[in-house]
Order: C-alpha cells, then sequence, then structure tokens
C-alpha cells in the first residue's frame, strides 16, 4: 500500500507492507499526476516504517520516480525507516538515481523525535545526522 499527500513542505509518501510491480508503476503514474501541481523547490517526507524490501522490478520502478521527484524540483528528501535491510536498499537505489546528496535517513525505531528531525531537514536543512 502506498499513499502521496500534499503538504506545507512538499510532498509526504506512505509506503507500507510488500509491495509489488504493479502497485509501484501506479505510484508513478499518480506521482507524475501530482508533481505538476507543486511550484518551485519542494521536499518529500517518506514513511516507509512499515514497507517490506522492495522485489528487484519495483526497486526499478522506484527509481524512476526519485528521478522524476528530483527532475521535478525536489530540493531535500527524508525516509524514515525501522529496517536496516530496507535502509541498505534505499541508500543503494539513492546512490544510482543520484539523489543520494539531498536525502537523509532516520531509524524510527533509535529516535522518538523522528517526524520532526525529518520536517527540520526538508525545511530548515537541519541535518538529522548533525543532530
Amino acid at each position: 500500500m502506498y499513499k502521496i499527500e500534499k503538504k506545507n513542505y512538499g510532498v509526504k509518501l506512505t509506503f507500507e507492507g510488500f509491495i509489488q510491480k504493479d502497485a509501484m508503476e501506479q505510484w508513478l503514474i499518480e506521482s507524475k499526476k501530482m508533481l505538476p501541481k507543486l511550484s518551485g523547490k519542494f521536499g518529500v517526507f517518506v514513511d516507509m516504517r512499515a514497507l517490506k524490501p522492495l522485489p528487484r522490478d519495483a526497486q526499478s520502478i522506484m527509481e524512476q520516480g526519485q528521478m522524476l521527484f528530483k527532475k521535478k524540483g525536489m530540493e531535500r528528501s527524508v525516509v524514515i525507516l525501522e529496517n536496516s535491510v530496507l535502509t541498505m536498499q534505499f541508500r543503494r537505489l539513492a546512490k544510482q538515481s543520484g539523489i543520494a546528496q539531498w536525502e537523509r535517513y532516520i531509524d524510527a525505531s533509535d529516535k522518538r523525535n523522528w517526524e520532526i528531525l525529518g520536517v527540520d531537514w526538508l525545511q530548515r536543512g537541519l541535518d538529522p545526522d548533525q543532530r
């Protein structure tokens, strides 16, 4: 399951469960429809606390989505995770898609204030890795 929400900082994406290629393709289609509604630079908050690792074919679609968001004006993104395997997977995807320098990862199992840290990164550029 996925959800796309427009927020004051840009976009909040929520991914949960085991997402197959078809659902990831639908997410990409919906993202393409939503992104033109944003103007200027924006942030992307990605809640993946309940997501299972993505199969290879869904990973390539996620990578396309990451590149699309960056091309359309994404200034920063933050990914909230609770799974070390998923964290490694998304660090690799960010490197492949070219967004790694603008993306931060927060382990929600380790930090109680993960949402505040994430929004501070998006809105104020306060790096959660430095706090």
